[in-house]
């Protein structure tokens, strides 16, 4: 019993390698690709894209002072809330966030929630938060921003209709009255993804080819 456990221990791990090479062979090609872990470049590009889309929403809404709640997911999901909104899954462009937050129309009231680079939803409500730090002179909006970020990792973009304002939260931190240098900086450093994490996403292609070249010899 001994010699055939020891038997098992020891050629185990090569029988199920050989038995499964097409699954981990994939898997392998999933994680190098970077869908797992890490952004690949087209997903880099639509990040990109929808950060140029905010930026233009965010620009036109602050000078004219027109409110606005945009919580981008992250890690965490948000289905709870995306259930209290009003479907859309559209593209994000600039025109469209601006339209959802003119005032006196249908989908103005709420927060616009993005998910994996689409408006998946508008008009949907998030949770206030009760914490005694936020300033009184800041309105729902903000609490809704912040209290978001209690309890997920997503990153909320609030423009203020008193003063023009732009603030994000993230983290259960307010960060209040951001220049347009600071908020694409932290939307970048947010939602691109770093050189280091290319590397190690190359580390892992590389590492998909010798598999795959060994399994030809």
């Amino acid at each position: 019993v001994s010699w055939v456990t020891d038997q098992i221990i020891n050629w185990g791990f090569i029988a199920i390698i050989i038995i499964f090479q097409p699954e981990i062979r994939r898997g392998l090609e999933h994680l190098g690709r970077g869908s797992v872990f890490f952004h690949n470049r087209k997903q880099n590009e639509n990040e990109r894209n929808m950060i140029k889309a905010l930026d233009s929403a965010i620009q036109y809404m602050s000078k004219r002072r027109i409110g606005a709640l945009i919580t981008i997911q992250k890690n965490t999901g948000l289905e709870d809330y995306v259930e209290t909104g009003i479907r859309l899954d559209a593209d994000i462009t600039g025109a469209l966030l601006i339209n959802i937050f003119i005032p006196n129309t249908p989908l103005h009231d709420g927060a616009v929630i993005i998910k994996e680079n689409k408006i998946a939803v508008a008009a949907a409500y998030l949770p206030l938060s009760e914490s005694n730090l936020i300033p009184k002179a800041l309105g729902t909006r903000h609490r809704a921003a912040v209290g978001i970020s209690e309890v997920t990792d997503a990153l909320t973009i609030v423009v203020s209709e008193e003063t023009g304002g732009v603030t994000i939260t993230k983290n259960n931190e307010l960060l209040r009255d951001l220049t347009r240098d600071d908020y694409l900086k932290l939307l970048n450093k947010e939602l691109i993804v770093e050189e280091k994490d290319k590397k190690e996403n190359k580390l892992l292609s590389n590492f998909v080819s010798i598999f795959e070249g060994r399994k030809k010899k």
